[in-house]
């Protein structure tokens, strides 16, 4: 109702306007007329002004209900707005744009599944040449051949992260939950990673209260605990027997893995921003092979597979990256 006197202010003020130019009009004619005419005609003028608004709101009142709430007309453009030619002018702008919306969005769905699909492929062919180099290198024996495997063990952790990456937008239909053994999980990460933690000289160190089950997607799982492990070794200092702790337990009523390192950790500015896409804060750009997707891969990884992730750090103490699962009855 406020929206629909807002537009008709206009018309309201050129009628006042009205009311008071008629008298004046007789009375600088000099016609001899009793007031009780004029007063009775701008009476009959008023009701039927009246009037017309009433019916003019009638007709438009879906429309101006609906333009007082714009975030509800976005959800549902194809509300009733009535019959009036200027609701059915503006349904019709409404109704123009959501298809030309629709196929916008159809479009970019399209390119986008095509971009996965060439990024899976592109992953898959590349990783051809690197198995080839790997079987190479088994008969190399010299000290070259440590640093090309280093190499080597680097652009596959880099093609699998573009591999996850490209089909986290396809995840309900890549993904399997089944129950798994915690500790077999983690021994298998760590398995898939000893290369990088002997070439740091970091120990990894697993500790386990019985034997743990959780329910989640055992890719998805290894590639997240792969990402931890990759930051916890590559920001901890080699000397002196630095280790990675990975403590797994139930609290109450969640099952719960704290990744524990000795590295350089982070700063308090820098904390709360380290799952943000392609943020490498201070201590990333120290180490020049950081892109700033790990940690916002096994975020947005944990929030479809309906874990909780946490992280707790202070400078030149460690980082403490904390997974928890709810307890299945």
């Amino acid at each position: 109702m406020r929206l629909f006197f807002r537009d008709q202010l206009p018309l309201i003020g050129f009628y006042l306007l009205q009311m008071l130019i008629v008298p004046s009009v007789y009375w600088l004619s000099g016609e001899a007329r009793p007031i009780s005419i004029v007063l009775y005609g701008m009476l009959i003028s008023t009701v039927i002004f009246v009037v017309y608004l009433f019916v003019r709101y009638a007709q438009l009142h879906h429309v101006y209900r609906a333009l007082h709430e714009p975030k509800q007309l976005v959800r549902e453009p194809f509300q009733p707005l009535g019959h009036a030619p200027m609701a059915e002018a503006i349904k019709g702008l409404i109704h123009e744009q959501e298809r030309n919306r629709q196929q916008e969005l159809g479009e970019l769905r399209t390119r986008n599944e095509q971009q996965v699909v060439f990024m899976n492929r592109w992953v898959h062919q590349m990783k051809t040449p690197l198995s080839i180099i790997q079987l190479t290198l088994e008969d190399v024996e010299d000290q070259t051949a440590g640093s090309i495997q280093d190499e080597l063990d680097k652009m596959r952790k880099g093609l699998e992260m573009v591999l996850h990456s490209s089909r986290l937008e396809q995840f309900e239909g890549d993904f399997r939950v089944e129950r798994l053994s915690l500790g077999e999980v983690i021994r298998g990460s760590i398995a898939e990673n000893r290369r990088l933690f002997i070439r740091k000289g970091i120990t990894p160190d697993i500790r386990i209260e019985g034997d743990l089950h959780i329910y989640s997607d055992a890719k998805w799982l290894r590639f997240m605990f792969t990402q931890i492990l990759t930051n916890a070794v590559n920001y901890s200092d080699s000397r002196s027997g630095k280790k990675v702790i990975m403590t797994a337990y139930v609290q109450g009523d969640r099952t719960i893995l704290d990744v524990q390192d000795e590295g350089i950790g982070i700063s308090a500015e820098d904390i709360h921003r380290v799952f943000n896409p392609y943020f490498t804060g201070e201590r990333g750009r120290q180490y020049h092979e950081s892109t700033g997707m790990g940690l916002y891969l096994v975020r947005e990884i944990s929030a479809r597979l309906g874990n909780q992730v946490e992280l707790f750090s202070k400078l030149d103490e460690g980082t403490l990256v904390r997974f928890s699962w709810m307890n299945q009855k």
